[in-house]
């Protein structure tokens, strides 16, 4: 229900700014021709390409980057729908890196020895199954 309330506010609230800029529409351009530098300085657009077009190129660069971090981001984090951790562990037989949290073979509170080493053996004996070898002992 609350949700519903606040739908129907920001709507209203997007109705009423639309209403207002219409009204308002000359006071509205003459500020953004203003504050573009569009506004016939010492010739066409000379104010907009040394104002605020000039950003236009750092706009880009900022946009460029910020999607490079979220790609590079998105390719180390957890594959587990909605988890931004680390992915420092593959899941066998997929092409999936897991955190700690989502991995099944990773104990949440800390590998011990035992752990590490029994993974380990258990590592080296499917490795010498794969090549018809005796298990190692």
């Amino acid at each position: 229900m609350a949700k519903r309330t606040g739908y129907w506010i920001l709507g209203a609230a997007i109705v009423v700014g639309v209403i207002l800029v219409i009204v308002n529409f000359a006071v509205v351009r003459h500020w953004l021709a203003v504050h573009t530098g569009t506004v016939n300085e010492s010739g066409p657009y000379y104010g907009f390409w040394s104002g605020f077009g000039s950003d236009l190129g750092e706009a880009t660069l900022i946009g460029a980057v910020s999607v490079g971090v979220y790609t590079g981001a998105r390719k180390v984090n957890c594959h587990s729908k909605g988890c931004w951790r680390i992915g420092h562990h593959p899941l066998e037989g997929t092409p999936y890196h897991l955190c700690t949290h989502h991995h099944p073979d990773v104990p949440v509170e800390g590998a011990s020895i035992e752990h590490i080493l029994g993974q380990h053996q258990k590592f080296k004996d499917a490795q010498a199954a794969a090549l018809g070898d005796q298990p190692a002992s």
